[in-house]
């Protein structure tokens, strides 16, 4: 067998080269980005010779590297498939779920004791997927995501409504309040979730027309800016379908009726391919989770 570069090497190798970012890879391969590099560094010192054109924030894969990288994704799905065939049980369907991480603290893990009891022939692995990932039904059968539903190459379904409200606990609400109005929360504690736009976006919907860019903390993942709002730290926009429960109980209050993002959603994801080997495992899926979106209870 011919002397091979280290596997890892090779993989954070394919993925950089495929999206042209070493940031882009790690964030696929869940590592840090200069893991990804020091493992590209390694490869060209084995190879003795440069992989990337290393231009400012840009990488862009020389020609040589080009030819590697399609080799090398041809290679992995090779592997991936066979790997695939021989963990394959007999035992009955076993479906791999992705879900952003907030869905499935917040919403579906509290919720899944009730699909086995209704499906106990079917075994459920979940697995994270992360905003702007790739679809990639090699690693899982369906997929729960949110956006505008513009994916490409396969099946979705809306199940969970998109409306993004303004929230807080209630002793944040009787300390800073109240909010008989909108431009009563000026000057508050805000959080927010990846950037400002938000805040920004819901200030002009309720009418604030000099909203700027907003003081407070930026959380990278919405179960942490969640947890921010449960402890008090300030106001924070969720969408009300994830919160649902959390208002029904009064961790958190909405002080305000105003909502953004109608035109997003939390979607059901599958193979566009309908003769998929778990398919009615995964209708059967899917029908539970919009009967328990629709129910009253959610």
């Amino acid at each position: 067998m011919p002397r091979l570069p280290p596997l890892n090497a090779l993989k954070c190798f394919e993925a950089a080269a495929r999206w042209a970012s070493f940031s882009r890879a790690a964030e696929e391969l869940h590592v840090t980005q200069s893991a990804v590099s020091h493992q590209i560094r390694q490869l060209e010192q084995w190879f003795g010779l440069t992989l990337f054109d290393r231009q400012g924030r840009q990488t862009v894969p020389t020609p040589k590297a080009e030819e590697l990288a399609r080799a090398l994704a041809e290679a992995f799905d090779i592997m991936g498939v066979a790997c695939k065939r021989i963990t394959q049980s007999d035992a009955g369907p076993a479906l791999t779920i992705a879900s952003l991480p907030s869905i499935a603290t917040i919403w579906l893990i509290p919720r899944l004791s009730q699909f086995f009891r209704t499906h106990p022939e079917i075994s459920v692995k979940v697995v994270y997927a992360f905003a702007h990932q790739q679809l990639n039904f090699d690693d899982y059968d369906i997929a729960i995501l949110w956006g505008t539903g513009d994916w490409e190459d396969c099946r979705k379904t809306s199940f969970l409504g998109g409306a993004t409200v303004a929230v807080c606990n209630a002793g944040f609400l009787e300390k800073e309040g109240p909010f008989d109005a909108p431009q009563a929360m000026l000057g508050k504690p805000l959080l927010h979730d990846t950037d400002r736009i938000g805040w920004q976006t819901w200030m002009r919907a309720a009418g604030l027309k000099r909203a700027g860019p907003a003081p407070g903390p930026i959380f990278e993942d919405f179960n942490l800016l969640r947890a921010a709002a449960l402890a008090g730290q300030g106001l924070a926009l969720c969408p009300q379908a994830l919160i649902r429960d959390d208002l029904a109980s009064g961790r958190l209050v909405q002080p305000f009726a105003t909502a953004i993002r109608h035109d997003h959603a939390y979607y059901i994801i599958e193979p566009a391919d309908h003769q998929h080997r778990h398919a009615a495992a995964i209708a059967a899926f899917k029908d539970w989770l919009v009967g328990e979106a629709a129910s009253p209870a959610t």
